[in-house]
């Protein structure tokens, strides 16, 4: 009545025109509360699944040859340390490739299912597989890594206390622990019936971190970040230490056998390892603590924090990145490999080394490892 006093013939077109906005003001906020409830995508755009599969492959290939190396120097050392470190090593690849094959596996099947978890997977039985592989995938690489830098340590700081107390059955005994902990870890959610689910991004499953019902849904996340920033701390100790150890041999030549050369390759290869480590799993680790400190606050609110979820999505893939890199650390830090690059800088530079004077190659190297 009042548009038909005020605007006359208007009056149908204004109402059309009203009854329209209405309608796609209701379905918007349809679509947001629809987002918010049942973790839908209607406004996202559908994410391809190529680059987790160029991911997959490209982490296979890697850690395949990475472990065609060490298999193939471990045949052929024989020296103990070098043993002991090539047994872990290679223990490391293993676990990153077979991590590549099952976590990639399951990835690519949410992505061609169109990330529909209510269709394919009623019973949260792929979310907890799915949980259960990035919590032990993601804390096996960074205890094995801590593993090998104490080892190290120990080796190149108590050489006597390492040859003769540290036999091989030990260090088999330590790897078979560094596997059984990131297992504990990624099981205890399902034994504490507090099981792992679908994120925002419905990409991936992770610990329960929005709207914790009690203290278990802020412990449990809290324990897997603390662990892992427990292992990259006690690499970083073990590595600097045994790096000032050699490096204080070296610059009083106290040591000129042929195995000070193999401490200083692998040094090479676990500060490598650490800092691949460091900034791939670094922010998913410190990204968990932050959520599960206020998860307790965002449980008194009904809305979800939305940028909190990318940003997790974001560090998760960040934390994918370290299966990828670690093989190629044992692929490039080799002598032979450090030993052509210096053969072939030489070559390209031949001139200007003659012109300072430089020492032939082989002597540089020689005296670098």
């Amino acid at each position: 009545k009042w548009l038909s006093m005020h605007f006359g013939g208007y009056a149908p077109k204004m109402n059309r025109l009203i009854s329209t906005m209405s309608a796609n003001e209701s379905s918007e906020s349809g679509c947001r509360s629809e987002v918010r409830l049942d973790n839908s995508t209607c406004t996202q755009k559908e994410l391809s699944v190529t680059p987790s599969v160029i991911s997959m492959t490209v982490g296979i290939f890697s850690n395949s040859l990475a472990l065609f190396i060490l298999a193939k120097s471990y045949n052929r050392i024989r020296i103990k340390c070098r043993a002991s470190f090539l047994l872990f090593a290679s223990s490391l690849v293993v676990t990153d490739l077979l991590g590549h094959l099952i976590s990639g596996s399951l990835v690519i099947f949410v992505y061609s299912s169109r990330k529909k978890w209510e269709m394919f997977d009623p019973h949260r039985i792929v979310c907890g597989v799915f949980g259960a592989c990035l919590v032990f995938f993601g804390l096996s690489p960074l205890f094995l890594g801590s593993a090998m830098a104490v080892e190290r340590c120990i080796g190149v700081t108590r050489p006597i206390f390492h040859s003769t107390v540290l036999a091989p059955h030990h260090m088999k005994r330590l790897l078979v622990i560094t596997w059984l902990l990131p297992a504990l870890v990624a099981v205890l959610p399902v034994l504490l019936q507090r099981p792992y689910e679908v994120q925002i991004s419905r990409s991936f499953c992770f610990f329960h971190t929005e709207k914790p019902k009690d203290w278990l849904d802020v412990f449990l996340p809290l324990l897997f970040s603390m662990l892992g920033l427990l292992a990259l701390l006690l690499s970083i100790v073990c590595n600097a230490l045994t790096s000032c150890v050699l490096l204080q041999a070296r610059l009083r030549r106290k040591h000129h056998c042929r195995g000070t050369s193999y401490h200083t390759e692998m040094i090479c290869q676990l500060l490598a390892i650490m800092l691949v480590s460091c900034v791939c799993w670094g922010p998913l680790l410190s990204t968990t603590v932050v959520i599960s400190e206020s998860s307790c606050e965002r449980c008194l609110t009904r809305a979800t924090d939305e940028p909190t979820s990318l940003t997790l999505l974001t560090v998760v893939r960040m934390a994918t990145w370290n299966q990828i890199l670690d093989p190629w650390v044992y692929i490039l830090l080799r002598r032979a490999v450090l030993r052509k690059i210096f053969k072939l800088s030489h070559c390209c530079w031949g001139s200007t080394s003659q012109d300072l004077r430089l020492p032939p190659p082989d002597t540089t190297i020689k005296s670098i490892t």
